[in-house]
């Protein structure tokens, strides 16, 4: 007796992603490389020797380039959770991908053994030139450099960006936490020094916060501007964008000028979508309209802020009251008012005669 399980033709089964990835490593990264990792995930764990992949199925499988397949891997191993295995050719594209366990890697960046230093923990990873070349390729690390440029009102030096890749890394921040540790800094604290920021990130990261999410409650509970600031970029759609000088003067005018709630200025943020183009300065009208008509409660929109009645409609009706005013023209009597429809008829089917013969150089 033996026992054996029908196969499918189609590939119908599971393959278990850990929540260490889903959760911290996925949200750093773009699309493209996540989808990558995702799929040569996939073709390891199915342990299927017959099937031969490399990177040249998973670049035709996603439809995208070899490079960006390559690209992925680099940095996937610069986070650590791969490795890559040469193989024995002189091919340095030529490698074996081995995943690593998240969980693992959990274990020992933070459960620490016995008579290792702190700064050994935490200063792991050092970037080289080499990888600084790499990570400007990335559409995020560069978009990121780019938005720290403005908020320094500068260029960063290459030492500054290497020390940065040393925080994304070390830390475990995403990009886009790091852009926001710099704003925090510049135009909040007045700070523009790099150790400074430095000091920021790591504080976020003893407090565990290492996404936007869990910033903005962070933010909440003790910083209130900065929280506003994050709320409405967030609810127009820029969440990864900060804002600029002049739009947090206006932000700050909602709050502290006009004594709007959150709840009020996100409901007229909410009203900005209906534009093609959403903008600060477009839902500045709008609540400085609010302003105006001494709305300040949601509640409070529907009774106050009605469009101006048309002439002639009331509550939104024709008025059948209403009356148009009179002009000089409506005492004027029609030359047509003689005459019956049978007679305008003979009158018109005449004039067309005519034309036609005048045309054709005849006389009736």
């Amino acid at each position: 007796m033996n026992f054996t399980i029908e196969t499918t033709d189609m590939d119908l089964g599971d393959t278990p992603i850990e929540n260490i990835f889903i959760n911290d490593f996925m949200p750093m990264a773009n699309g493209t490389y996540v989808k990558v990792y995702l799929l040569g995930y996939k073709y390891a764990h199915d342990k299927d020797n017959s099937i031969e992949v490399d990177n040249k199925t998973i670049s035709k499988h996603l439809d995208i380039p070899l490079t960006d397949v390559l690209n992925a891997w680099d940095f996937w191993e610069n986070k650590g959770i791969i490795e890559k295995i040469p193989n024995s050719t002189d091919n340095k594209f030529d490698y074996k991908v081995k995943f690593l366990s998240l969980k693992q890697l959990y274990i020992k960046n933070n459960y620490k053994p016995i008579n290792v230093s702190e700064e050994a923990i935490t200063n792991n990873y050092s970037c080289s030139v080499e990888d600084l070349v790499d990570a400007n390729r990335i559409p995020a690390i560069n978009k990121m450099f780019n938005s720290i440029d403005y908020t320094m009102r500068r260029q960063l030096v290459p030492n500054e960006k290497k020390k940065i890749l040393e925080w994304i890394h070390n830390y475990n921040m995403n990009p886009d936490i790091i852009e926001k540790a710099f704003f925090y800094a510049i135009e909040k604290k007045g700070k523009k020094n790099i150790n400074y920021v430095g000091g920021i990130i790591r504080n976020w990261y003893d407090q565990g916060i290492t996404n936007v999410e869990a910033l903005q409650e962070h933010l909440k509970a003790t910083d209130e501007k900065y929280y506003r600031y994050e709320r409405v970029m967030k609810c127009l759609g820029y969440g990864n964008r900060l804002p600029t000088e002049g739009e947090m003067k206006v932000i700050d005018k909602w709050f502290e000028e006009y004594n709007f709630t959150m709840e009020l200025v996100l409901r007229g943020c909410e009203n900005s979508k209906k534009t093609s183009n959403p903008s600060i300065n477009y839902i500045d009208g709008v609540l400085s309209s609010w302003h105006q008509k001494g709305i300040k409660a949601v509640d409070e929109i529907e009774e106050k802020d009605k469009p101006p009645e048309k002439k002639g409609y009331k509550d939104g009706k024709p008025d059948r009251k209403f009356k148009s005013p009179k002009t000089k023209f409506h005492n004027f009597e029609q030359r047509t008012s003689n005459y019956s429809a049978e007679q305008l008829e003979d009158i018109a089917r005449r004039k067309r005669e005519e034309y036609y013969f005048k045309t054709k150089g005849e006389v009736k």
